[in-house]
């Protein structure tokens, strides 16, 4: 959790092609003058009307970031939001200060009157927070540091005509109730908005950043502002991930889960010390220019549902421009801790990997730019993370670490289209991200690397298999989450694979992420395209398999064997095997059953696997030994093997007649159940 995410949608302006790609490239794209920052923006939204009876204040406002002309693409998204934020990082205080305008498009059809904001940085203000109460202050690994609580605080919200909405925010816990998580906030509106319309709000807030162990705060003079200003939360039409009647999806914090948020434009000024280097989101504006003793940036982001950035002193920065058949052109950027500067050609090798290769199978990478940030061993809690074209490695602990600095790019990559540019619900559906995320990877890894995923270790670890489609907090115990998120669900895609073939499972994926890019996509949507790419019903299998914890459980139940030497039979008798198998868990289908007898001699059968139980009849000139089910082990979706495989009980008299040839084939047999 995951370790990982990302999604994007920059194309190229004038500009950007110029300053980043140049313009052989940017011409190439045909991207260069859809996103020049030198066009005004074309659409114009209806503005919700303002409260005529509500009478401006007198008192000098704070000053706000304006809606300045921001540069001009084509939208790839319904681009529902905009915002416009100049923030400073206070390093001495590890806080930020800044001011926000944003803009809602009502996206849907009936009048709203409330506004609701995602305030993360709050889930570390107290240790009764639910983030902490469910996490228990330990994020994959990482622990809260002593003393290392954050939060944020909104200081002013008014409308653009100065009307004050402070004393119209109300905190909600729409999840547990908990009155000390502060993560969700409500805003009433003096009016309501139509569908169409679009209402503007100033907000002015400051963040205590946390000491780094989940996403975001500081280690030392690293600073990760992920999650770290106040986001609304998305606003459902009827329709969108097959929800039956619009509204907001709302909830908080929670230990185990991540982000969901709805496409826009960002604007965004960063002001750090003078010796600070910034990497962020999006590509920069303009260059950083130095002014009153700080070092100023601008970055802009359009088509994307989050922005983050990372700042430090020491941050090694190394760049190199990028394009392939499906991949117009971006520009890599590597914001490198001093330990791994020296291993800028693997980081770029690995992100060139992944971008070449998901942009053939997942359709091409529509932003210009993408940050690798890899923080110190320190800042660790903030690597593995993924926001729109910006990703975090692991923190820099060893000089020369394995392939694991490949395998975190690469996963974290993969994000920027099933978090990025599909935009899952990471709160309701989070292996609709996180499984196919690492589907990918493990398929990347294996083609570049080499290295292959142990899927039936893997399969081990999923003791208690629950539906793929649980709201993330609500698998039990906690390290259910992980293990039926990660790793059952990308096995689950697998076993689809093998069953359809891998030219058709790269069909059903191409279909999926080409259709719902930039559409909140369900698992509704998924099954939809797997049938419609296979041509028949999928209906039982996700019933079982994804919104049940499904598992087929195999047993061989008996084995019988009649001797026929002690029957009276001649010596060209056979000796007759009964083998009674089950299915103790969810109905498979095709399931191989091995057959091993004294003398060596193996035979397979199949089973259909439409009954819960059956039994197999064997006659062969030598006694059974043993039979096992799935000898391969390529049902992937079994989770206990233990019971696959017995032994025959021979009695020792017929046993004596096949000492020789049985002694070493037993050895052979059992070392196969050790993986």
């Amino acid at each position: 959790m995951k370790p990982l995410s990302l999604r994007y949608v920059i194309v190229f302006a004038a500009l950007s092609a110029l300053t980043l790609l140049g313009v052989g490239i940017g011409a190439l794209s045909g991207y260069g003058a859809e996103h020049s920052p030198a066009v005004l923006t074309a659409a114009v939204q209806k503005e919700a009307k303002s409260p005529a009876a509500l009478p401006k204040p007198k008192a000098v406002q704070p000053v706000l970031p304006e809606s300045t002309p921001l540069p001009v693409s084509e939208a790839l998204s319904q681009r529902v939001v905009e915002y416009h934020i100049d923030v400073q990082l206070l390093p001495d205080t590890t806080s930020l200060r800044a001011s926000e305008t944003v803009t809602w498009t009502h996206p849907g059809l009936k009048p709203v009157q409330e506004l609701y904001f995602h305030l993360y940085p709050n889930a570390f203000a107290s240790e009764d927070t639910t983030f902490m109460k469910e996490s228990g202050g330990e994020l994959r690994g990482d622990a809260m540091p002593a003393n290392g609580f954050g939060s944020m605080t909104l200081t002013d919200l008014r409308t653009t005509e100065g009307v004050s909405l402070m004393q119209r925010l109300q905190y909600v816990q729409p999840d547990d109730g908990n009155v000390n998580d502060k993560t969700l906030v409500k805003v009433h509106l003096p009016q309501p908005v139509n569908g169409g319309e679009s209402v503007t709000l100033k907000v002015q807030f400051e963040v205590k950043l946390p000491k780094i162990f989940a996403r975001m705060g500081s280690a030392g003079n690293f600073v990760m502002a992920g999650q770290w200003f106040p986001k609304l939360s998305v606003y459902e039409p009827a329709g969108t991930r097959g929800v039956q009647e619009e509204g907001w999806n709302l909830h908080q914090y929670h230990g185990t889960s991540e982000f969901y948020s709805d496409f826009g434009i960002y604007n965004v000024t960063i002001s750090v010390p003078p010796n600070y280097i910034v990497g962020a989101s999006g590509f920069p504006v303009k260059s950083a220019k130095l002014k009153q003793d700080q070092k100023v940036y601008q970055f802009y982001a359009d088509d994307v549902h989050d922005f983050a950035w990372a700042a430090s002193p020491d941050f090694v920065v190394a760049e190199e421009a990028f394009s392939t058949d499906h991949v117009p052109g971006v520009r890599i950027k590597l914001y490198l801790d001093p330990l791994h500067k020296h291993l800028q050609e693997r980081y770029f090798q690995a992100t060139k990997a992944a971008l070449t290769n998901f942009s053939k199978w997942y359709g091409p990478y529509p932003y210009s730019t993408l940050s690798i940030v890899v923080p110190p061993k320190e800042g660790n809690g903030a690597g593995g993370m993924e926001y729109p074209t910006l990703v975090t490695a692991f923190g820099a602990a060893e000089a020369s670490p394995g392939t694991s600095l490949e395998r975190t790019v690469i996963h974290e990559i993969g994000h920027q289209y099933f978090y990025g540019m599909l935009a899952s619900n990471e709160f309701e559906e989070a292996w609709l991200d996180e499984s196919f995320t690492s589907y990918a990877e493990d398929r990347l890894m294996e083609q570049e690397y080499g290295v292959s995923s142990n899927h039936v270790l893997q399969a081990s670890l999923v003791t208690s298999s629950q539906p793929l489609d649980l709201e993330t907090w609500k698998y039990t115990p906690a390290d259910s989450y992980a293990r039926n998120v990660y790793i059952r669900g990308k096995l689950v895609l697998k076993d689809i694979e093998q069953q359809v073939g891998t030219k058709t499972m790269d069909a059903i994926m191409a279909a999926y992420t080409r259709k719902f890019r930039f559409r909140h996509p369900s698992t509704a949507d998924f099954q939809k395209i797997v049938e419609k790419v296979t041509k028949k019903s999928w209906q039982a299998y996700f019933d079982q398999y994804v919104y049940s914890g499904g598992s087929p459980d195999f047993s061989i139940d008996h084995i019988k064997i009649s001797d026929p030497k002690k029957e009276g039979g001649d010596d060209n008798a056979r000796y007759e095997s009964s083998v009674a198998v089950s299915n103790k868990g969810n109905q498979y289908g095709d399931v191989p059953i091995k057959f091993t007898f004294l003398d060596g001699y193996t035979v397979q059968q199949f089973w259909n696997g439409t009954e819960k139980e059956t039994t197999f009849q064997l006659a062969y000139k030598a006694p059974l030994l043993s039979a096992e089910i799935d000898p391969e082990h390529s049902i992937l979706l079994e989770s206990k093997h233990l019971n696959n495989f017995r032994l025959a009980e021979l009695e020792r008299k017929t046993l004596s007649r096949w000492t020789l040839s049985a002694t070493k084939l037993l050895e052979t047999l059992l070392g196969t159940l050790v993986w």
